[in-house]
């Protein structure tokens, strides 16, 4: 009984985020309220802010579950990769970008006031991406391709530079600043994984959760 009843608990909740994913895409975080999330769904308004006691609550929700999304497609990306540990790491760097699917919603975190949510967010994403990037230097260091004693850390710290370094979002860095960074990113992380000299140049466009 219990059992099915958090079932139902966690299916009414993913039918909240999931439609306001879809409101806050189509008209943007600022322009959607609670109550029309609410006619949204149909439901009675207790029921949303049974889950949610916010908006901002919601929208944090809303960004979980786009990382946990592209996570699981970055997941299935690595099982499915052709080619050789620099390939497959280049796969899964380009399964990571989720700009472009959801722009209103992850533009509304570049905003100062919510530097807080938006770091948090930041380490939910390293959290959960870093074992699948130390999946594939692991892999790659036994093929002799990169040299990594620490896969697992070398690919926390490597998110870490990636996701707050070169994130407009996360403090306000100049374009010079963001660009010095960006350009010089490729050669540290061939440093970082011992790969050689010129392998890692498609990180020159980094790929980051909240992107």
């Amino acid at each position: 009984m219990n059992g099915t009843h958090g079932e139902e608990a966690e299916e009414r909740r993913a039918e909240i985020v999931a439609a306001a994913r879809r409101l806050f895409e189509s008209r943007g975080y600022d322009d959607v309220t609670m109550n029309e999330v609410v006619a949204d769904l149909a439901v009675a308004k207790g029921t949303v802010y049974h889950y949610f006691r916010s908006k901002e609550e919601l929208l944090e929700a809303v960004v979980t579950d786009i990382v946990k999304q592209a996570t699981e497609r970055m997941r299935q990306v690595v099982e499915a990769a052709d080619g050789g540990p620099v390939e497959r790491l280049a796969a899964l760097v380009s399964a990571g970008r989720v700009a472009g699917e959801n722009e209103q919603v992850l533009h509304h975190l570049h905003r100062s006031q919510n530097a807080g949510m938006h770091t948090r967010l930041l380490a939910v994403a390293i959290e959960l991406q870093a074992p699948l990037y130390a999946e594939v230097l692991r892999e790659g260091t036994e093929a002799g391709a990169f040299q990594v004693d620490h896969p697992l850390e070398a690919a926390e710290f490597l998110l870490s530079g990636i996701q707050f370094l070169t994130d407009e979002g996360v403090a306000p860095w100049s374009p010079e600043t963001l660009t010095r960074r960006a350009r010089a990113l490729p050669a540290l992380a061939e440093q970082l994984l011992g790969a050689p000299e010129g392998s890692l140049a498609f990180l020159i466009a980094p790929a980051r959760a909240s992107d």
